[in-house]
C-alpha cells in the first residue's frame, strides 16, 4: 500500500514524536522546555539524549554522526565519524556521549576566517543546535546521523552564518516584549517565522556534462540566444512535463521523509525553471530545512539523469534563480503580527510591526542589499527580472492609502478616528488578494500576513538576509517604543498612533508602490538619497558604515571585528569566484571554441578551393577568419585584465577591478564567441547550445 505524504513525514528526523518515545518523561519535559524556547539547555540531560539519539539512528541504520554547520564560506560542512569505540575490555561498541554530542572540534584552517585567526591556529568549536532537528543523511545504503550546529573560533569568535542569526533572533524577540510590555500586553515569548521559496533549473545531465563553464562555474559564460527562450510566456505555470513530474514527486517524497513541509511546486517564467514553496517555521529550522532541500534536490534530480542548477543566473537573456524570503513574527498565543485581526489592540501591533519594518528598512537599506550581495546575485539583481539593488517597501494599494490617512491626521487622535482606522485595518483581510500581489518588482513586499524580501539570491543560505530583517526591525522595535515613552497622555493607542504617523513622514523615501524596474524609479530614488550598489564590492561598503557597525553591536549579533571579517571573507569570495570565471573562460575560448572556428575556416577554405574565389562562401571564409581574429584580441585582452587583476593587493580595489575590468573583459569575449556560435557548423560546435539545455529533459 502506498503510504501518504503525512504517513512518511519526518521518518528520517529526530522529531518529538522520536523523542517521545525514546527519552523518560522528565527529561523530554526539559528537552521540550528548550526547544520551545522557554529555557536554556539543561545539561545534565545530555547523556539520555545521546543515548537515545544514538539508539534511533543505529536502528534505522546509522553507522556515523557528525556536526553539521553553516561556515561563512557559503553551503554546509560536516565531518563524519563512526560511533564505534573501545568497551571497558577493549571490545568493540557503538557509543555516542553527551560531550559527542554537545560540542565537537572540526579543523578550522582552512575555512575562511577573515584575518579572526591565523591558518596554523586550527581550533574550531561546533555545538549543538536543540532548536533544529537532528536527522539521518542517506547516501545509498550508508546513513549518517546529522545533528545541526553553530560553528566558533576557539576565542568564541563568529565562523558560522547560524550563529548570528541565532543572535538576532534573540535581539528582535527581547526589543518587541519590551514594545508589547509598553502597550500593556502580557508575553512570554516571541516567535519569528521563515519560508523561503526555491527557484531552481533543470537540464539535461548528458548536455551539462558538455559545458563546462557551467560544470566550473555553476553558469554559462557563453551562448547565443535561442530562438525560443521565454518570450512567448508559455513555461510560467505550464503544463508539467511526466519527466519533470516523477522528479517532483520523487523530490517531494524526500522532503517529507526528512520532515521539510514541501507545499507548492509549478514551472517558473525561463523554460526548464521550476519553483517550489514551503509551508512556513520557526526561521531557524526553516532556513536549516531550504540548505537540506538544496542537498536533497541535487540528488534526486541526478537519479532522474537531470542536474538542479540553483546558480542565480545560469543563462542570459532568460530570468534567474532567486529565494522569495518570507518573514513574519508572532507571540506564544499564536497572534501573527503583520495579520490584522478584529482586536483594536493587536491591529496596533500590526501598525506598530509596520513601522518599525519601515524605519528599519529607511535607515538600513544599504545593509539589507548588503546582506544578499554575492558574484552570483550581481547578475540578477537591477536585470529587470528581479527586485533593484535599490531597498523600497511596497504595501499595497489598499494599505498604502490607509497610511496616508494616518499620516494626514492632526494633532491630536480621537476615539471616532481610532475606530475608523481600526476599521480600516479589519479590512486589508478582505481585500488583501486584490492589493498585496500588484508588485513583483518590489525588493520587500508587504504579502497579506507576511513580508515577503525577494532579493535573496537562489544558491544562498537565507541565514544573513533573516538576520538582517531581525536586526533591522529590533532597531525598529526599539526606536517605537522610545518615542511612545516620550509621548505625553495616558492612552496608549492614541499615542501609538501619532508615533506612527511620525514614522511615517519619516519613512516616505524608502515607501514606493511603482515599478521598481523602471528608469524613472532608479532616478527617483537617487533624489530620494536611497543607495543603490550595483555590484558586491560596493554594497559590502555599506556593510561598514559606522551606524551599521554600531548596530550589529548594540544587538551582541556581531562585533566590530567579525563584522569586519565577515566582509573580508565575502570579498575574497567574491574575488576567488570572478578569477575562476575569467580563468575558464579563457580556457574555454582557447580549447574549445577557436578550435571549432578552425575548423570552419578549413572546412570553407577546402569549399573555396573547389569554387571561385568570388563565392558567397569565400565571403564566408572571410568572416570566418576575422571572426577568429576577433576571438584572438578578446582573448589576449582577457588575459592582460587577469593580470591587472591579480597584481592588486589591496582586497577592494582588487575586488573593484574584478567586478568592472574583469566583467568588461569577459562580457567582450562572449559577444565574439556568441557570434561565432551563430555561424560555425553544429557539428563543430564543442558544447550544448541554449536551445537544447532549455528544451530538452
Amino acid at each position: 500500500m502506498v503510504k501518504t505524504a503525512s504517513q512518511i513525514f519526518g521518518e528520517l528526523t529526530f522529531s518529538r514524536k522520536v523523542m517521545k518515545e525514546k527519552l523518560s518523561k522528565e527529561v523530554y519535559t526539559k528537552l521540550a522546555a528548550t526547544l520551545d524556547g522557554v529555557a536554556p539547555l539543561d545539561e545534565t540531560i545530555a547523556s539520555d539524549v545521546a543515548h537515545a539519539m544514538k539508539e534511533w539512528a543505529i536502528e534505522n541504520g546509522a553507522t556515523h554522526f557528525t556536526h553539521w554547520f553553516q561556515p561563512q564560506r557559503g553551503g554546509t560542512a560536516e565531518k563524519h565519524d563512526a560511533f564505534l569505540s573501545y568497551g571497558k575490555d577493549g571490545e568493540m561498541i557503538e557509543r555516542f556521549s553527551a560531550k559527542q554530542l554537545i560540542q565537537s572540534e572540526p579543523d578550522a584552517s582552512s575555512f575562511p576566517s577573515g584575518g579572526i585567526r591565523s591558518t596554523f591556529e586550527a581550533r574550531g568549536y561546533t555545538a549543538w543546535d536543540p532548536t533544529s532537528s537532528a536527522f539521518l543523511l542517506e547516501a545509498g545504503n550508508t546513513k549518517t546521523l546529522v545533528i545541526p550546529t553553530v560553528y566558533l573560533s576557539w576565542t568564541g569568535e563568529v565562523l558560522d552564518l547560524k550563529t548570528p542569526l541565532l543572535r538576532s533572533m534573540k535581539a528582535l524577540t527581547d526589543s518587541a516584549i519590551k514594545l508589547q510590555k509598553l502597550l500593556g500586553n502580557t508575553v512570554k515569548k516571541m516567535k519569528v517565522y521563515g519560508g523561503p521559496e526555491q527557484e531552481y533549473f533543470l537540464v539535461s545531465k548528458e548536455l551539462y556534462d558538455s559545458r563546462p563553464d557551467l560544470r566550473i562555474t555553476g553558469r554559462t559564460l557563453f551562448g547565443a540566444a535561442p530562438a525560443k527562450g521565454q518570450q512567448l510566456e508559455d513555461h510560467y505555470f505550464g503544463s508539467i512535463k511526466d519527466k519533470v513530474m516523477m522528479f517532483m514527486e520523487d523530490f517531494d517524497t524526500e522532503l517529507y521523509r526528512h520532515g521539510i513541509p514541501s507545499k507548492t511546486r509549478h514551472n517558473e517564467v525561463s523554460p526548464n525553471q521550476f519553483e517550489i514553496a514551503p509551508l512556513y517555521e520557526e526561521v531557524n529550522l526553516s532556513i536549516d530545512h531550504n540548505l537540506q532541500l538544496m542537498e536533497i534536490i541535487r540528488r534526486v534530480a541526478d537519479r532522474h539523469g537531470m542536474v538542479a542548477i540553483l546558480y542565480e543566473k545560469p543563462f542570459a537573456g532568460v530570468n534567474g534563480s532567486g529565494k522569495h524570503f518570507n518573514w513574519s513574527l508572532g507571540d506564544d498565543s499564536g497572534t501573527n503580527y503583520l495579520e490584522p485581526d478584529d482586536s483594536p489592540i493587536k491591529n496596533i501591533n500590526f501598525l506598530l510591526t509596520l513601522g518599525a519594518i519601515l524605519l528599519g528598512v529607511n535607515k538600513f537599506g544599504g545593509l539589507l542589499r548588503a546582506a544578499v550581495a554575492d558574484a552570483g546575485n550581481d547578475h540578477r539583481l537591477g536585470a529587470n527580472e528581479a527586485p533593484p539593488a535599490i531597498m523600497s517597501v511596497y504595501l499595497g494599494e489598499y494599505l498604502a492609502g490607509l497610511m496616508d490617512e494616518i499620516e494626514g491626521i492632526g494633532n491630536k487622535v480621537n476615539e471616532k478616528s481610532l475606530a475608523h482606522i481600526n476599521l480600516g485595518v479589519k479590512n486589508l483581510p478582505k481585500v488583501a488578494k486584490d492589493t498585496s500581489d500588484r508588485n513583483r518588482t518590489s525588493p520587500v513586499a508587504f504579502t497579506g500576513n507576511k513580508f515577503e524580501f525577494r532579493a535573496v539570491g537562489s544558491s544562498q543560505n537565507c541565514s544573513e538576509a533573516a538576520t538582517t530583517l531581525n536586526l533591522i526591525v529590533a532597531y525598529g522595535y526599539d526606536e517605537i517604543a522610545k518615542r511612545l515613552s516620550a509621548k505625553k497622555g495616558q492612552n496608549i493607542n492614541e499615542k501609538a498612533i501619532l508615533v506612527m504617523k511620525d514614522v511615517l513622514k519619516e519613512t516616505k523615501p524608502v515607501r514606493f508602490e511603482g515599478n521598481n524596474y523602471s528608469e524613472a524609479w532608479h532616478k527617483e530614488a537617487a533624489k530620494r538619497g536611497l543607495p543603490n550598489a550595483k555590484n558586491t564590492p560596493d554594497a559590502l561598503d555599506l556593510m561598514l558604515e559606522k551606524e551599521t557597525v554600531e548596530l550589529f553591536e548594540k544587538y551582541g549579533v556581531l562585533s566590530k571585528r567579525e563584522l569586519h571579517s565577515k566582509v573580508e571573507i565575502k570579498l575574497d569570495a567574491y574575488i576567488k569566484i570572478k578569477d575562476v570565471e575569467l580563468k575558464a573562460g579563457l580556457n574555454i575560448a582557447r580549447t574549445l571554441i577557436l578550435p571549432a572556428v578552425l575548423d570552419q575556416i578549413l572546412a570553407l577554405g577546402d569549399a573555396v578551393k573547389s569554387t571561385s574565389k568570388t563565392s558567397a562562401m569565400a565571403a564566408d571564409l572571410k568572416g570566418a577568419s576575422a571572426l577568429y581574429a576577433d576571438i584572438k584580441d578578446a582573448i589576449k585582452n582577457l588575459e592582460k585584465t587577469i593580470v591587472v587583476c591579480e597584481k592588486e593587493e589591496n582586497l577592494e580595489k582588487k575586488a573593484k577591478l574584478y567586478a568592472k575590468n574583469g566583467a568588461n573583459a569577459l562580457a567582450d569575449l562572449r559577444a565574439s564567441v556568441d557570434k561565432a556560435e551563430t555561424l560555425v557548423a553544429d557539428g563543430f560546435w564543442p558544447m550544448a547550445k541554449y536551445q537544447e539545455l532549455l528544451t530538452i529533459l
